[in-house]
């Protein structure tokens, strides 16, 4: 007699879902890498540090990096996407920012669901990510 899957073992509708928004996020990014990727290497786009120049600034520390390069911290390399060298900085962004996406699409499933308690944390967990990307809190670097 053939044995009966187990039901428990079914992934619930909200794994589902966080797990195709991930994939998708994640293919997204991926190609957003290839193109920005191509863009600087190819020099249809001028980067900010000439790929000649580069070498020069591998041994020194990040603070000295910005520095010398007249680079901002933070968020100021937005300001930047015209060098293709920071241009691939939005798909980087975008793959950071996928898990806060994958949050936001299971929270109405969680709430019709009436499964509050997941659904808070939930909530939080975009709070504390939104917040972490900000850089309203600045700690370390």
């Amino acid at each position: 007699m053939a044995e009966k899957p187990d039901a428990s073992l079914e992934p619930a509708p909200e794994q589902v879902l966080y797990a195709r928004v991930l994939e998708t996020g994640m293919y997204v990014g991926l190609v957003c890498l290839f193109v920005t990727f191509a863009l600087y290497v190819s020099g249809i786009m001028e980067p900010h540090i000439p790929l000649d120049e580069l070498s020069q600034h591998w041994e020194k520390s990040v603070h000295e990096y910005l520095d010398d390069a007249e680079i901002g911290a933070g968020w100021s390399w937005m300001g930047m996407l015209g060098h293709g060298d920071f241009l691939n900085f939005i798909g980087i962004a975008f793959l950071a920012g996928t898990t806060l996406l994958c949050y936001l699409a299971i929270l109405p499933l969680l709430l019709k669901r009436r499964d509050f308690i997941y659904a808070v944390l939930a909530m939080i967990e975009v709070f504390v990510l939104a917040v972490a990307a900000s850089g309203i809190i600045a700690v370390g670097h």
